[in-house]
């Protein structure tokens, strides 16, 4: 890779990093499943095709010794995720041979490596999520340059109901969407009295969502709904990106996916990206109505939790997320800055 000088810790251990390529896939799957216990074939068969298909949104790497693959590490480049204002990137694996985890500073090469290449892009933070719990893997970060961040995550499980006096939506049946919200669901008695629609997002959405973006953010996020709303219909065979209407208009959107792996969790969660409400709609219930939809979809498709991030002083997010159901998550979020 052009963009990345070697580092000491490289030189002096005898470690050459290159790219992480499709053909890694296996050592990879064995290197991480020797660590955790368990396999992560789906989130890593996806995460390598991506990154081969959009080399510009990904930094993928690998440690090599004597031509065998001894660690990796990836990372995803956003923009304006959860709100933010700047270019990051997230680090969502690292992996080292357990042989050699401990002995050769193949995990700080790794990420010396990652920081040059992500500065080079134009990158100003790279950020992480870790369990509180995993003691070696927070030092591991401390030791790295990472801090805490000022986000919180956060988290409900798909199942449980929102407030009984929370107003929630129908998704309208089409000829293309599976209608997960049955009369029979436990959600029938509210969606009896709600007549909003929440339907799936087409492309066609993306002008009248940029424009309600706009109008709550003050500024233009085009590329990046863009891009999010492209990742929904090639990154996913869920359409987890949703429409509200008022008088057959978009009034509001959601957008999120469906992970398995990310940041080490096997776990199969839904991760909110992104909410907004056209300003001119406000207190008509489209915030709930979407997240209700959202829900209902969740548990069709047995995702027992949907996670999402909020800066601690985002109050009014916080409120609603938390009269959503939301709680914090026993992961904290780490970040390090990667400007000089």
């Amino acid at each position: 890779m052009a963009d990345i000088a070697p580092t000491a810790s490289a030189t002096i251990a005898g470690i050459a990093i290159r790219p992480l390529t499709r053909g890694d896939l296996e050592t990879v799957i064995a290197i991480d499943r020797a660590r955790s216990g368990r396999s992560r074939r789906g989130f890593f068969t996806r995460r390598l095709t991506h990154a081969a298909q959009d080399p510009l949104g990904f930094v993928a790497l690998a440690a090599e010794r004597d031509g065998r693959l001894i660690g990796f590490v990836l990372a995803r480049l956003y923009e304006e995720e959860f709100g933010t204002t700047s270019r990051e990137a997230t680090l969502d694996a690292i992996g080292v041979d357990p042989a050699l985890a401990r002995q050769h500073g193949i995990g700080r090469a790794l990420i010396d490596h990652l920081v040059v290449a992500l500065r080079a892009r134009g990158v100003g933070e790279l950020a992480t999520q870790v369990d509180w719990m995993e003691v070696d893997l927070l030092g591991f970060f401390a030791r790295s340059g990472f801090v805490l961040a000022t986000r919180l995550v956060l988290s409900r499980p798909s199942g449980a109901r929102l407030p009984a006096a929370t107003p929630v939506a129908r998704l309208p049946r089409a000829d293309h969407d599976t209608d997960y919200s049955a009369a029979d669901s436990d959600y029938s008695q509210s969606l009896a009295h709600d007549r909003l629609p929440v339907r799936s997002m087409d492309r066609a959405d993306l002008t009248a969502i940029i424009e309600i973006d706009r109008r709550i953010t003050g500024r233009s996020r085009a590329a990046y709904l863009a891009r999010k709303l492209e990742e929904a219909f090639t990154e996913s065979a869920v359409r987890m990106s949703l429409v509200a209407e008022i008088d057959g208009h978009p009034a509001g959107f959601i957008m999120a996916r469906v992970d398995d792996g990310e940041f080490g969790h096997p776990e199969r969660e839904a991760v909110l990206d992104t909410i907004g409400v056209d300003p001119r709609h406000g207190h008509h219930g489209v915030a709930t109505a979407l997240l209700s939809q959202l829900m209902i979809n969740l548990t069709a498709l047995r995702i027992e939790s949907l996670r999402t991030e909020a800066h601690w002083n985002q109050f009014g997010l916080l409120s609603f997320l938390d009269r959503s159901g939301f709680a914090p998550l026993h992961r904290l979020a780490l970040r390090r800055p990667l400007r000089n």
